[in-house]
Parts: structure tokens; sequence; C-alpha cells
């Protein structure tokens, strides 16, 4: 089984590589696949309207403040371990620690993940994955890319999402049902945290997927740079 995940995973990671090469973006040109991306936009717009949302606001309503923020704390705990990992491979050892400092503190004081004590403490959340990883190692950006169900990507954060989800602890849970579970409510957690954003965007953007296109490659751009990212004309 383990081979199998591992075949899958540098099989993915090989075809989206491939595609890095056949759809680099030139200046102008950051979404060559324009086409493609507002087909999955609207695939991902139905489904969201159909059921996404609508259980997200059920999770709401349903669920205290205090129990989505325990959720939320928990998920973001488990995140810290492969934020350290990344950390680490970026060549940042201090943040690293503080990201192992986290997860020690709010598993154990923090009740398995519950409570965000290690934040009280001092110890500053990060934001790394496999994308910044391997943007801070120069590889080049691709071709903008939106996926179904996953939303927003560019080729290299593609590549860096198929690491991301095999070094995911609660991916790697053997019992599918609680796996399952797992999954669904860090979804629909998720989405419910977005709930206030949808009448700022839907109100502020004239066409909606070059708004969320165009937010997401400069975050994504400042994330790799940690928020200082050299001057980039394309952006200008």
């Amino acid at each position: 089984m383990r081979c199998y995940v591992k075949s899958t995973v540098l099989a993915l990671a090989l075809g989206m590589a491939m595609l890095l090469g056949g759809c680099a973006t030139t200046a102008g040109n950051k979404d060559p696949m324009e086409g493609f991306n507002r087909t999955m936009f609207a695939f991902n717009e139905g489904l969201d309207a159909a059921i996404i949302r609508p259980v997200a606001k059920g999770y709401e309503f349903v669920a205290p403040a205090f129990v989505r923020t325990a959720v939320t704390n928990f998920f973001s705990n488990v995140a810290d371990v492969f934020i350290a990992v990344n950390n680490l491979l970026q060549g940042k050892p201090v943040e690293a620690a503080s990201d192992a400092g986290r997860f020690l503190v709010n598993s154990t004081v923090g009740i398995f993940g519950l409570l965000d004590v290690a934040t009280e403490w001092g110890l500053e959340k990060h934001d790394e994955d496999f994308g910044q990883t391997f943007g801070r190692w120069g590889m080049d950006t691709g071709a903008y890319l939106f996926l179904p169900v996953f939303g927003p990507r560019d080729v290299r954060d593609g590549i860096g999402l198929v690491f991301d989800i095999a070094a995911d602890p609660l991916v790697n849970i053997n019992d599918m049902s609680v796996r399952n579970s797992l999954a669904a409510l860090y979804i629909i957690n998720n989405r419910a945290m977005l709930l206030p954003a949808d009448k700022i965007i839907d109100e502020a953007a004239l066409d909606k997927y070059s708004y969320l296109r165009d937010a997401y490659l400069q975050r994504r751009r400042s994330l790799v740079f940690d928020g200082r990212p050299p001057k980039d004309p394309e952006f200008e």
C-alpha cells in the first residue's frame, strides 16, 4: 500500500512537472489555459452553491463559535508539523524550531491543539507549504491553474499540493471512516470561515474569476518571499 501511494504521488508530481515545462507563462499571459480554468471555476461555483456553502451555513448555525474555533485550532496544530518541515527545507531553522514548539505546546497544554496556547506564549504562527518551498528553491510558477475542488493554483503549487497531501498526517490515517470524516470537517469548517467574504467579493469583482486569480497570484508571490517580494513589472 505504501509503495502504491508513493508511486501515485510520484506520477502526479511528474505529470505536473511536465505541465510546468509545457505551459510556462510569458509576460502578460499568466493564464494561458483560461478556457479550461473558467470551466473548472464554473464547476466549483456550482458545487459550492449546491452543496458546500449550504452545509457550511448549517454548520455555522449549529456549531457555536468556540467549537468552530477549537476545530480550526486542531487542524492548524496538525499543519504546524509540515510547516516546520517546509521552514527547515527553506533554510529557516529558527522558524522551524518555533513551529515544532507550537505543536508541542498546543498538543499538550492546548489539549490536542483545541486551544492555541502557543500564540499566547509568543510563538508566531507561520504559513508554509511545499509550493512555497519550491518557489524559494527557484522553481518557476508555470501556468495558472484552477483545479476542481481544490480551486486556484499555479503549476508549481499543484506539484506542491501533491506533496502537501502525501505529508499530511490526517490524510495518512488508516481508518477510512475517520479519515473521510476529518477531511469533510476540514472542508466545511474552512468554507464556514470564508462565508463573510462572499458578499465582499461579489460586490467588489466585476469578473469574479479574474479577481480571484489575480488575488491568488499576488498573495502566493508575497508568501514565497515572506511578505517582501521583489518588484515584478507584470504585477505592477
